[in-house]
């Protein structure tokens, strides 16, 4: 293996490592999503045609609220103890960092939620072909709702109370997204084509991944420079 793919696994280790030790962090985002999920039916209406229609948005907004909830103490305790600028001034890419950093959050909070969504879509009281559809939607979108949360979040590290600040830059990039894989998914509900809704969710991470690293990488620099 070369350095810079040790250097890779390195940074992914050490942020899934990281997550663990802070369970709670973890924890409280996805405890929100099944907390929210749950209390539609309550709120309004047990019955499975009213949840069948209200579960496409009531599932991803959830989710969004979940991820801008996971991102608040992100990249902060490497910020303020001092590991981000060694990490800036290591050999190794900084692009290739903010991918590892992208991929752990993935695993510490992206499957997850993709997951779970998908459990609480049989509750909700989704067919089954319905619900695969939602797997397809959440799996294309919670990765890009990741990856440019963690964009806003270098562009506010150095700030502080940064969290409003946060939802508004992230927000109106989020909502394409929230369009096409709610839109996805109710229209597998009502047996209408989809296909073109996954396919632009799938354009939109393909960007996301794409260029977040480098603009990662750029924000962390500027912000460490002005410290």
């Amino acid at each position: 293996m070369s350095r810079h793919g040790r250097a890779f696994g390195a940074m992914l280790q050490r942020d899934l490592k990281l997550a663990l030790q802070r369970r709670a962090d973890v924890f409280l985002p996805l405890a929100f999503f099944v907390l929210v999920v749950s209390l539609f039916p309550i709120a309004i209406s047990p019955a499975p045609a009213t949840l069948e229609k209200i579960a496409p948005g009531v599932i991803w907004i959830a989710c969004l609220l979940a991820v801008l909830l996971s991102l608040q103490g992100l990249l902060r305790t490497d910020f303020e103890d001092g590991s981000m600028q060694q990490l800036l001034l290591s050999p190794c890419p900084g692009p290739l960092l903010a991918g590892a950093r992208i991929i752990a959050q993935w695993c510490i909070i992206g499957l997850p939620l993709v997951m779970m969504g998908t459990a609480l879509g049989v509750l909700l009281y989704l067919d089954a072909h319905t619900i695969g559809v939602l797997f397809l939607s959440l799996l294309l979108g919670v990765p890009y709702l990741n990856t440019v949360g963690m964009i806003g979040v270098a562009l506010t590290l150095g700030i502080r109370q940064a969290g409003a600040l946060l939802v508004v830059l992230t927000l109106p990039l989020y909502v394409p997204a929230l369009i096409f894989g709610s839109h996805a998914i109710s229209a597998a509900a009502a047996q209408q084509p989809y296909q073109g809704q996954l396919l632009w969710l799938a354009a939109l991470l393909t960007l996301a991944l794409t260029l977040s690293p480098f603009i990662i990488d750029y924000a962390l620099r500027v912000v460490v420079g002005q410290r």
